[in-house]
């Protein structure tokens, strides 16, 4: 009775591994233009715990506050030319797909002043993402952050699953799909 039980679990964890690795293969295998720059890993990675500064309500979070959906996390400078590109497709994925499951979420790494941001999202037309700020580069290094633009995708359990380095056409029919595909129901 022991070995049946032991081979139930087995099997059941087996199942569950597969299930969870065949979403992300199925997420690679929709990796065209800009989006073949993405690096799916082959097991997720922790993320830091380090702070970074709230946007408006003051105050400091972590990237754990948004456990239980998938999020964008987009790491950026006022400074940064292929940022003010990006920022409005980030915005138009935030409107397709924002929600309980999916998030973009960006954050101002270095110096930017919160009037500087304020500007650059204006000049973009950009008025539905965060504004956080990591003005000491915490979460930046410790995330492995070197160069803007870099877009870390984290799993709901809390994990990087996938990273992008440099800009990529985020409204592109291939970012959808991969976005789509990460936050579909699983069957």
């Amino acid at each position: 009775m022991k070995l049946l039980l032991a081979a139930l679990i087995y099997t059941l964890a087996f199942m569950g591994a597969n299930t969870a690795h065949a979403d992300l293969a199925a997420v690679a295998m929709l990796r065209d233009g800009d989006m073949r720059k993405l690096i799916i890993h082959d097991t997720p990675e922790a993320v830091s715990d380090a702070e970074f500064e709230r946007e408006d309500k003051g105050g400091e979070m972590t990237l754990d506050a948004f456990r239980g959906k998938h999020i964008l996390v987009n790491f950026w400078a006022t400074w940064c030319a292929p940022c003010r590109k990006e920022m409005p497709q980030l915005s138009a994925l935030q409107k397709e797909f924002g929600g309980d499951n999916f998030e973009v979420v960006t954050i101002a790494t270095g110096r930017n002043s919160p009037q500087g941001i304020a500007k650059f999202f204006q000049e973009t037309g950009v008025n539905n993402l965060p504004r956080h700020m990591d003005p000491k580069q915490k979460l930046a290094s410790q995330m492995g952050v070197f160069g803007l633009p870099i877009t870390v995708i984290i799993d709901p359990e809390g994990r990087e699953i996938a990273r992008l380095r440099g800009d990529a056409d985020w409204a592109s029919d291939s970012a959808r799909a991969i976005i789509s595909e990460l936050i579909r129901p699983s069957s």
